[in-house]
């Protein structure tokens, strides 16, 4: 496979997995009133047949169900369901989700709602369940890095462990020496005060191997999932803790790379990635690191090839001066076209929302020409919006995590929008 393809494949699992995300955020925000929201998942070699038959029998259940008003929604929100499932022959390869129930909008609003999942992995589990939120742990998990690097940063003083988890550093634990100085004290001789040392250095490198070690087998599927473990520190520090063997040998035969950094402490970790890149070229973290540094160079050229902000990076999409579209992921903005169902008053108007957060919730308010309540006539994504703009003039699409410096600046400085340009524009 070419490296432009490769990249390509990485671009893509990225905004499905963005994709995928947002739509289990919208979905966790949902609320019904009483147990009446509907959670179905459908394993990809369960037959329709038999789903249908259960809901058909549930349905009839619903008669036990005291509350009028809930037994109402049940019933609403299974008919909605079966409806849906006659479109189906079979599951779709790795299964479906199924989500339905009357949502809460605010005030005494309610909204029948029904949402189709088709997930990135095989589901493997078969649940019906009625409950006041949808049960979203099965799909949440598959958010989750599977593909995991072990890091350690060391000296003699001091050391730090943790994981590289996709786009995401998780420091574990450290340990402190009491490995004394290379100054002896009086009285010592230097070769008795060397040799305690010497046994100082080694305890400690055993500790930290032994805790290391612990903390990396302990992930789950190590033996599938934990793909290597990159080791940083000073000279000849790092050198003799691998010469040694203190690590588990499972763990010492996944050793890919050791490398010089000045931080033996938490912060060590970050600087090991970058030191780190070549042997973890391919990982998502340095290809949006690369950009993102790309990106804040070519910012602070007196005529640099970048763009920020929504109506800038916009006009410059439009004349197909991108090169590349960086887009934050945790960047929640969507246009609204409100209008007044009595007369013929309409705006538009641009709202954020933080993760999580439904746009079904908000109230546009009253019409300021009849006083009547306006509606939502239409929601448009942003961030769908401008990836449908740079796949129409060629640009290629980023989606940048915030668990790292630079990918925070984006969302934070630059409003979650960034381009780097082929050329430069007035915009």
């Amino acid at each position: 496979m070419g490296e432009v393809e490769s990249e390509a494949k990485t671009t893509d699992a990225a905004r499905r997995k963005y994709e995928f995300k947002k739509k289990l955020e919208e979905l966790m925000s949902k609320e019904g009133s009483g147990t009446e929201l509907i959670t179905l998942y459908i394993p990809p070699d369960k037959q329709i047949h038999d789903v249908t038959a259960q809901l058909r029998d549930e349905f009839g259940q619903c008669s036990n169900i005291k509350s009028k008003q809930t037994r109402t929604n049940v019933q609403s929100a299974i008919s909605s369901i079966l409806s849906r499932l006659r479109y189906y022959k079979r599951p779709p390869e790795n299964g479906m989700a199924v989500f339905c129930g009357t949502i809460l909008l605010g005030g005494d609003r309610t909204d029948l709602q029904c949402t189709i999942i088709e997930p990135p992995e095989p589901l493997n589990l078969y649940m019906y369940r009625c409950s006041s939120k949808f049960e979203l742990e099965p799909l949440l998990e598959m958010m989750e890095e599977k593909d995991v690097y072990g890091l350690l940063v060391l000296d003699r003083r001091e050391a730090y462990w943790g994981f590289l988890r996709g786009n995401r550093i998780d420091p574990v634990n450290g340990a402190t020496s009491t490995v004394p100085g290379k100054q002896r004290k009086g009285g010592q001789s230097s070769v008795r005060f060397q040799r305690l040392r010497e046994i100082a250095i080694n305890d400690f490198y055993r500790k930290v191997g032994d805790r290391a070690s612990e903390a990396f087998l302990a992930e789950k599927d190590f033996f599938t999932h934990f793909k290597g473990l990159l080791i940083g520190g000073p000279s000849p520090t790092k050198e003799e803790f691998e010469a040694g063997g203190y690590l588990h040998h499972e763990v010492q035969k996944r050793i890919i790379g050791l490398f010089d950094i000045a931080y033996t402490n938490e912060s060590g970790l970050s600087e090991l990635v970058d030191a780190g890149q070549d042997a973890l070229k391919g990982q998502q973290i340095i290809r949006e690191k690369a950009l993102m540094t790309r990106f804040l160079q070519e910012l602070v050229k007196e005529n640099g090839n970048a763009a920020y902000g929504e109506q800038s990076v916009r006009q410059n999409l439009e004349t197909g001066a991108v090169d590349t579209l960086l887009l934050s992921t945790k960047l929640r903005k969507s246009r609204l076209k409100i209008r007044c169902p009595n007369c013929h008053y309409h705006h538009e108007e641009t709202v954020v929302l933080p993760p999580g957060i439904s746009i079904s919730g908000k109230n546009p308010g009253a019409c300021p020409s009849c006083s009547s309540p306006l509606a939502i006539d239409e929601e448009i994504d942003i961030v769908e919006e401008l990836t449908r703009l740079a796949e129409r003039s060629g640009s290629s699409v980023e989606i940048i995590s915030d668990e790292f410096e630079e990918g925070a600046m984006l969302l934070k400085a630059f409003g979650g929008i960034a381009a780097l340009l082929r050329f430069r524009t007035g915009y």
